[in-house]
């Protein structure tokens, strides 16, 4: 009797196991760092009890409508205010659940290695969707070469340039094309990633100046519906990207192991966090 109760016990033992390891989580995201940084958490999810499946998107619209579709669980690809701009376009309901990382973007040229030498005229793209845009604007002013209608404020367009002394010329592109401008164009807005999965990290490290990176607003982090927002296994997948030292290499990887080109954004203090709004 004995022996059967304990049978009984560990066959209920290890149903309950299966049936934990089978709790499948899909995150969805965009080739690249964030992709890859997933993809690194898979076998450590494994071993707590998460069955991590990334799914991959080519756009930066998909992510978003598959969450609030209910078709993923979270997705990781975008910040703060890209998220508020898609949840005022298009009525979504998602939240931020936790933040994964910190990229700094830069000005980046094939053809100039100062921006002094920058001609009347030039060829600059910047991201089309209209939060990054905004940002790469604000990048552009800090260089000297142009001034917004309303400063540093976030969401300005090229229709809020109001001083461009060397009359730049801009093209609005897709976020993940903006690498390719750069055979044609004379300076792109671009973040330091994008070169480092094209096989040329060292350029990366390149840019005539970058943005500062201790802005949690342009922090990417993970996204749930807002009626998940407290989901327990979904937190515990957070938490777990976030202490995972494989995530840590990979993402250092991603950036060529260069420092100054991104931050691990839920390790700042409040101070630092508050820097460069």
């Amino acid at each position: 009797m004995r022996q059967s109760t304990c049978l009984a016990w560990l066959g209920a033992a290890l149903l309950a196991v299966s049936a934990h390891a089978a709790e499948v989580v899909k995150v969805g995201s965009t080739p690249g760092v964030t992709s890859d940084a997933v993809q690194a958490l898979v076998p450590e999810a494994r071993a707590a009890g998460i069955d991590l499946q990334l799914v991959e998107f080519t756009d930066w619209t998909l992510p978003n409508e598959a969450v609030n579709n209910g078709d993923i669980d979270l997705n990781f690809f975008q910040h703060q205010a890209f998220l508020n701009n898609a949840v005022k376009e298009r009525g979504y309901q998602l939240a931020f659940i936790g933040l994964g990382l910190l990229q700094n973007i830069g000005i980046y040229s094939n053809r100039y290695q100062r921006l002094a030498d920058v001609p009347e005229k030039a060829r600059v793209a910047v991201a089309n969707d209209p939060v990054n845009q905004g940002r790469g604007l604000l990048l552009l002013q800090k260089a000297g070469l142009i001034t917004l209608r309303n400063g540093s404020a976030v969401g300005a367009s090229v229709h809020d340039v109001v001083e461009n002394p060397k009359k730049l010329r801009f093209f609005e592109i897709e976020g993940p094309q903006l690498i390719r401008a750069l055979d044609d164009l004379d300076l792109v807005v671009v973040w330091p990633s994008y070169f480092v999965n094209a096989g040329k990290k060292a350029q990366a490290s390149q840019a005539l100046l970058y943005s500062g990176i201790a802005d949690t607003f342009y922090a990417m982090g993970f996204v749930a519906r807002s009626d998940r927002a407290q989901d327990a296994k979904l937190r515990k997948l957070v938490q777990l990207y976030q202490n995972s030292e494989a995530v840590r290499q990979t993402i250092s990887q991603a950036f060529g192991h260069d420092p100054k080109l991104y931050t691990l954004p839920w390790q700042q203090t409040p101070k630092e966090a508050s820097h460069g709004k």
